[in-house]
């Protein structure tokens, strides 16, 4: 598969939110997970070295949010982060600032990656994934966790992700929600 020169993968800015936002609520609202521009902000600001957009000339085309989360734990849909910069290795932010989350962790939690409907089965949501993976390895994160929804673990497990079934979940993500994770794989080396 080719890659679209027109869209571009890069990191999202303030200009993307009603995008995303509208994205988000297009996929989620129907299966009543959506959690508004707010809360999908606030994840971001959380992490933004390890948030992008896929820009086209229409607007964003999708976009992934990841996040540094405890491991085995996950946000709640239903409540917007509080912290706002993380404290990952290899980042520049001082530790113990009054932005820093409560518990520094080696886990990053994709938290949400969506593709709108007109650019499905062109590969951008692996494109999304690859980054990712890439960007985690850089940052030195040991995991990528997620939550599994909607029918969707069939797609992560064919990604290398495992799932955790006896990891209780926040109700908000619904009944058939699966947390699972992935080791972040060593780099090409030489």
């Amino acid at each position: 598969m080719t890659r679209d020169p027109r869209i571009r993968l890069r990191p999202v800015a303030d200009g993307d939110w009603e995008g995303i936002a509208a994205l988000e609520a297009e996929v989620y609202t129907p299966l009543g997970l959506s959690e508004g521009r707010a809360a999908l902000e606030s994840r971001a600001r959380a992490s933004p070295s390890t948030c992008f957009v896929l820009d086209c000339a229409e607007g964003p085309a999708g976009y992934l949010l990841a996040l540094p989360y405890p491991p085995f734990e996950s946000p709640d849909l239903a409540r917007p982060e509080k912290h706002q910069i993380s404290d990952v290795p290899g980042s520049s932010h001082t530790p113990g600032s009054p932005a820093s989350p409560a518990v520094p962790s080696g886990n990053l939690h994709l938290h949400d990656l969506v593709v709108a409907e007109d650019f499905r089965g062109r590969g951008l949501a692996r494109r999304l994934l690859r980054h990712l993976t890439t960007t985690a390895r850089s940052q030195t994160y040991e995991q990528i966790s997620l939550v599994a929804v909607a029918g969707s673990e069939t797609f992560w497990s064919a990604q290398g992700y495992r799932a955790h079934r006896e990891i209780p979940l926040p109700g908000s993500y619904g009944t058939d929600a699966v947390y699972m994770s992935a080791a972040v794989p060593e780099g090409r080396r030489g």
